[in-house]
Parts: C-alpha cells; structure tokens; sequence
C-alpha cells in the first residue's frame, strides 16, 4: 500500500504522516547524531507506530561504543508509542491504538523454537522492527515500522492506566523473567544479585516475587542503598574482597542458593561460583547462560508491567529529549552514582 493509502486511514485522529522524522542516527563508534530521515513505508502487513519513549538498553551500549555493529543504524528496542498507520491484511491493530512492540519474534516452528531455544531462530535474529537503514529496533527514532511477523505476534496493547514510559520495561522485564525462571529461584531460598544496575535491580524485583531471600552487591553506595528499598536483606560492597565470606556468613557458610551476575565482567563468574553453594562437578553447581527475550512468556511477563506487580518507574533517574540523545547516550555508558535508567522520551 501506498504512504497515502495508509494516510487516508490516520487523518482523523492524527493528521498526515510525515515524509520525513528526526531520528538518532549511530553514524560511527561513540556517535550518534539527530538527523532528518524518511519514515518508515508501510506494507502490506505492516504497522507503523509513532514512538512516546524507548529505553536505553546495555546492549545499546555495546553496539555504539564498542561498535558491535556496522553504521549507518537507528538502534533503540525498548519502546512504546501509539499505532498511526497500518497496512492491508492487518486486523489485529487500528490506528489510535496504544502498543508496545518487541523488535524480535521467533517463527514457532523451526528447531531451535521448538527446544525453547528462541534467540537461537534465524526469523528471531531477524530484527522486525525499524526505524531505517539496516534494521535494529529504531526507538531513537520517532516512528518504527513493525515488519508482519512482529506486527502479528510481537506487540502488546497496553491499557489506558499504564503510561508510555513504564511500558518500555516490558521487553527488558521479558528477558528478566526468562533468566529467574532459568536459574529455578524458588520460595525461601537465598539469592545474591551481583551489579545494582537496571538489570541487577530488576533481577531484584521479579526474584522478589518468587519470595527468595535477596542479597546484593556494587562497588557504588548509592546503588547498594537503591536495592534495599526494592527488597533487598542487606547489600554488600564488594571493592572490600569479602563478598564471599560476607554471603557465605548469612546462610550457615553453604553460600547463594542461586548467584545472578548483572554486571559484564568475566572475574565476576568466578567470584559467583565462590559464592554459590556447592561447586561445579561433585557438588553439583550449574552455570546457566540467559539471553533476550521468551515469546512463550510474552504475555505472563507483560502482566508484571500491565498490571503494575513490579516498582518499575523507581529506577527510572534520567529523561533525555531525542535533541539529547548523545549526552543519554554518554550517561548510560559512563553512569554516575545518581544514575539507574535513562529514557529518551519523543514530544
């Protein structure tokens, strides 16, 4: 379908789509600068969703200071916003509709899906959601066209009470959600969360629903201070090298029932095999490895957001215009003790 066979169907609500957006464009390692690009061109099948907030991600990060991708891109993959146009054959969506989209949806039939494994799918490495040139979610940008197996199976209405901003949390909560449920945490048991990052902290909320015992680490104060109010027993510094002997001490010396490492650094497994109870081999200790998102969890873990389970919007300490999006960008990359998640929010 043509941009005005589709206009046609968004003109009473929101008037005509543009031909052009500002976007974020990563243009080279470290850099990303706020550039005049066409709009997405819906298709058949497709949906187009002018986007209110996206979330900065730590795989974001990574692409963009340690160029784990190539330029010209628009990234940004935590994102919710308002359904503007839809192409022929889409029945699920209307124009007006309030959405949050996955970037990711697993075909469902393949191998790899049928095991579970559904990062692992060549349609789920197939990003289905973009903002332009190659395509890598586009939240930095202020419409993302949703390609027909996201816009079938990878987006979520969200209802009137739950605002833009919280909804950017339910792809990362997704992927939270997964890696507790790997680690099997059950009732009563005790957890230690290393890193009191965004994900660290959000390990810390969904663990908190299970009812475990949680205990957490970071070299940053006001991090550790952060994790007590969301649930947390105590929290300990580990810059002192007394971690293990500090969790080891609060369950009788066995150790962690389950230790999840939120933080990017390969020392860091060894300090939570030390920290766990048991070892690897004769005392039977696993290391599990968790990645992006569940589609079989889709719908449980939206309700975590939808229904407001979890402090979400607690972590939230910086909002940046998309005009800003570098100094989000340099933030979320060198986080300060002040910081926790930054969002690009679209007016």
């Amino acid at each position: 379908m043509s941009r005005t066979g589709t206009v046609v169907e968004s003109l009473k609500t929101f008037g005509p789509i543009p031909k052009t957006m500002r976007a974020g464009v990563y243009r080279e390692k470290g850099i990303v600068r706020v550039e005049e690009v066409p709009v997405p061109e819906v298709r058949a099948d497709e949906v187009l969703i002018k986007v209110a907030a996206c979330g900065i991600c730590g795989t974001d990060i990574k692409k963009i200071f340690q160029r784990y991708v190539e330029p010209p891109q628009i990234l940004g993959h935590e994102l919710a916003g308002t359904v503007v146009a839809v192409g022929p054959g889409v029945t699920k969506w209307k124009p007006g509709d309030r959405v949050m989209s996955f970037h990711h949806t697993p075909c469902g039939s393949c191998f790899y899906c049928e095991k579970r494994l559904y990062s692992q799918c060549k349609q789920y490495k197939t990003t289905g959601l973009t903002g332009g040139f190659t395509p890598n979610g586009g939240g930095f940008g202020e419409y993302v066209k949703a390609m027909p197996w996201v816009a079938e199976r990878g987006i979520i209405a969200l209802p009137d009470d739950v605002t833009f901003e919280e909804a950017t949390f339910i792809e990362p909560i997704n992927t939270i959600v997964k890696a507790v449920q790997k680690a099997r945490i059950a009732p009563n048991e005790t957890v230690l969360v290393i890193g009191c990052g965004p994900i660290g902290l959000q390990l810390l909320m969904v663990s908190k629903l299970q009812t475990a015992k949680l205990y957490t680490s970071d070299p940053i104060a006001e991090r550790r201070a952060k994790s007590l109010t969301l649930g947390a027993i105590e929290s300990f510094d580990p810059t002192n090298g007394k971690l293990v002997d500090a969790i080891q001490a609060k369950t009788e010396g066995r150790g962690a029932d389950a230790v999840l490492v939120a933080v990017a650094h390969p020392a860091l497994v060894t300090d939570a095999l030390a920290a766990a109870a048991a070892a690897v081999g004769i005392d039977e200790k696993e290391i599990l490895g968790s990645y992006s998102a569940a589609v079989d969890i889709q719908e449980t873990a939206a309700a975590l957001v939808l229904h407001k389970k979890l402090p979400v919007m607690d972590i939230v300490t910086h909002r940046f215009p998309l005009d800003r999006i570098q100094d989000a960008l340099e933030l979320a990359a060198r986080p300060t003790a002040q910081s926790l998640k930054i969002l690009i929010t679209h007016t």
